[in-house]
């Protein structure tokens, strides 16, 4: 398997052995080490987006060139950030500065990019992947497929921020998953901490676009509606919003029994890490199987998840059977927590283009397109493109995977006219009533 995947990616293939639980020179988490680079210290500093710590970080894939390492020079970052209950954070990720020049008018522009579903061991992060691209050993695979993406920003000449969001990578909690404020506040303090990297070519007035596409469209959503009130000096000029879980009450139906079903505990496992008071229904509801597979995913890449808890119902993780769809509807504390995670309710900043598979089980259709409905409510400049595919498998995730495939070029190719300066055509009008 590791040499078919090798010939895949290419190059940067870890095939690691099992490692104790504890490891000289960093935390392990499923036989890989993490490098001590990702311990935050005991203080950070007080500013939004300020850089705790920076290091070189060697790209899976880099050829030498005439103006430098190709496709560009990167740096490992870690940078303060705030969480969804007002409490300071350290966030890993990584900046890139391309070789390729910038064509556009103007400065070289900035794309932060919030990578989709990875899972929650801290081995997963998206930093970690652009070094190794792919890590297999007895206990984990992961897999860095959101490289594709940064790389193909690189090549025309834009700059590329990725954050790992909070807790992933990072040792000292647990990845909050899809809570959008801390997703958002994490992307918009990776352009901060961009920005305040010495040695870049970039400037004040540098374009910015965020990036991302399921677990990152709903990061790149939150960050574009919380842009304004926590990130007032940043200016958008487009945002790319994939298959975004803006409901998150309706992306629980389309998980279970899935292929992904593991991110149903890397949900339940981020609710609690981010309002310890939910611990107590956990604990009243889950049955000695669920409680389980919450702390076995708790240090899961996607790889591992679908291996481990592929089309698993959650009805075999409760005392009593039923689904967490019901103990959502059951409880009011869930409810209202799933509620404050509602991407939806404010308008968003700069140019929106949100595509979503017209097929997407997984992360359902048509919460998705309800996104785009409600955006263009609050009267935003919102370009919805629904991806029409057949139908590739009923849970399976190849609905929710190739729509990321097939449309790629054409969102990347969408957010660069709008870092030249392009202006976007909004189809608010012509949403209404469409499939």
């Amino acid at each position: 398997m590791a040499s078919a995947f090798a010939a895949a990616l290419g190059l940067g293939v870890a095939v690691l052995p099992a490692s104790p639980a504890q490891a000289s020179g960093g935390v392990v988490s499923r036989g890989v080490t993490i490098p001590d680079f990702y311990t935050p210290p005991a203080r950070l500093p007080a500013a939004n987006g300020a850089l705790v710590s920076t290091e070189p970080l060697p790209l899976a894939l880099s050829l030498p060139g005439l103006h430098g390492p190709l496709p560009g020079r990167a740096t490992r970052l870690m940078y303060k950030s705030t969480d969804s209950g007002g409490r300071p954070v350290a966030v890993t990720g990584a900046y890139i500065e391309p070789s390729a020049a910038w064509k556009g008018a103007g400065p070289r522009p900035l794309v932060a990019l919030a990578p989709g579903t990875l899972g929650q061991g801290d081995q997963c992060a998206a930093s970690l992947a652009l070094e190794h691209p792919l890590t297999i050993n007895s206990e984990t695979v992961t897999v860095g497929y959101e490289d594709v993406s940064v790389y193909r920003l690189l090549a025309a000449g834009v700059a590329v921020v990725v954050t790992d969001y909070a807790g992933l990578g990072a040792t000292d909690r647990l990845h909050t998953y899809v809570n959008r404020v801390d997703e958002g506040h994490a992307l918009l303090d990776a352009v901060r901490a961009a920005h305040a990297l010495p040695g870049t070519s970039l400037t004040k007035s540098s374009p910015l676009g965020l990036y991302g596409y399921s677990q990152g469209g709903g990061a790149s959503a939150a960050a574009a509606e919380l842009q304004s009130s926590y990130a007032p000096e940043l200016t958008l000029a487009g945002t790319y919003v994939g298959a975004p879980p803006a409901d998150l009450t309706e992306v629980i139906k389309g998980i279970d029994g899935s292929a992904l079903a593991g991110a149903l505990a890397w949900s339940v496992n981020g609710a609690v890490q981010s309002d310890p008071a939910l611990q107590k229904i956990v604990d009243a509801h889950l049955n000695a199987a669920g409680k389980a597979a919450l702390a076995d995913a708790s240090t899961m890449c996607v790889g591992d998840a679908i291996f481990s808890y592929g089309f698993t119902r959650s009805t075999k993780w409760t005392k009593d059977g039923r689904s967490l769809s019901s103990l959502v509807d059951a409880e009011p504390e869930i409810r209202n927590f799933l509620d404050a995670q509602r991407i939806g309710r404010s308008k968003p900043s700069g140019a929106i283009r949100l595509a979503t598979g017209v097929e997407d089980d997984i992360v359902p259709h048509a919460q998705a397109r309800r996104l785009a409905s409600d955006w263009c409510s609050l009267g935003g400049d919102v370009t919805y493109v629904p991806v029409r595919l057949p139908d590739l498998g009923d849970k399976l995730l190849t609905n929710h995977i190739v729509p990321l495939l097939t449309d790629q070029g054409d969102a990347i190719s969408w957010l660069t006219d709008r870092l030249r300066g392009k202006t976007a055509g909004s189809t608010c009008s012509s949403l209404p009533g469409r499939p």
